[in-house]
């Protein structure tokens, strides 16, 4: 992945994904939550092939992302049938956040490779940072609480355009969402700092800018694409370890959670605060 230098704060503009309404709503949600509690997962999953259909013929704005981002990563023009499969996959991890919620990670086959490395950062240091993308299932890494050397997550997350959906969730199971700590408040931070201090690993999707983030421009699929800094700054500014995780969803009720070492903060000094000039 090559770099180039960090460039200045992203408009708001670049930044409209925040600001995009759902096309759902809350009568639906519950009704698609009740056939799922109700009759089961592979039921409803014959609900969601239609679900997925309707966004795939009309939803443009999705249909054209989709497209150019098959187009790159498969190296040829996406068809329809592309299309469907990649709207299909990500209905599919929404779909399932129903049950990982409700604690039912029996009825998936979660592989977890690389967490070592985090059980090795927690017994040296309590705390660490995990950075994802829009990609999979962040839900899915509730799994690894489960194992017997389970580890605490709290996640940090942007809800305000997802706010019908992650409601309603929150309805399944109130005390499954209890470890989110919005962004965008004013002790978001302070919070994250609490967690870390408490030996939680604590979560964000560092592939998005909230606004005013520095940004640095990597190679992504062939083109720079500029991800933001701030996730690296807080964690420089905390002195832990950074590691990517992404919960890979391949099919049927199989994910696969990746945990990869990026960066150790743990010994970068602490700042000096400066006095204030007295004035003259």
């Amino acid at each position: 992945m090559s770099l180039s230098p960090p460039t200045p704060p992203a408009s708001e503009a670049g930044n409209d994904w925040k600001h995009q309404r759902e096309r759902s709503s809350p009568a639906i949600l519950k009704l698609m939550v009740w056939i799922s509690l109700t009759f089961g997962r592979s039921i409803s999953r014959l609900v969601l092939h239609g679900i997925a259909a309707y966004f795939t013929l009309f939803a443009p704005r999705a249909r054209r992302a989709s497209r150019a981002y098959l187009q790159r990563a498969l190296g040829r023009p996406a068809g329809l049938s592309d299309l469907y499969r990649h709207v299909f996959s990500f209905a599919s991890t929404i779909h399932d956040r129903i049950y990982l919620l409700n604690d039912r990670f029996d009825l998936f086959d979660i592989e977890i490779v690389g967490v070592e490395a985090v059980h090795a950062a927690q017994a040296q240091q309590p705390g660490a940072l995990l950075v994802g993308a829009h990609l999979g299932s962040f839900e899915v890494l509730r799994a690894i609480a489960r194992q017997p050397a389970g580890l605490q997550v709290a996640m940090l997350m942007y809800a305000e355009n997802a706010r019908q959906i992650n409601a309603t969730l929150h309805a399944i199971n109130p005390a499954a969402t209890a470890d989110i700590v919005p962004l965008g408040q004013f002790d978001s931070m302070l919070i994250a700092r609490d967690r870390l201090e408490q030996g939680c690993l604590v979560g964000l999707l560092a592939d998005r800018s909230l606004g005013g983030d520095t940004t640095v421009d990597c190679d992504f699929l062939g083109q720079p694409a500029p991800f933001p800094l701030g996730p690296f700054r807080m964690a420089a500014m905390l002195r832990r370890p950074v590691f990517f995780m992404t919960s890979l969803y391949l099919g049927g009720n199989r994910y696969r959670v990746h945990f990869e070492t990026l960066a150790d903060f743990s010994a970068t000094p602490a700042p000096i605060a400066t006095p204030p000039s007295t004035p003259p």
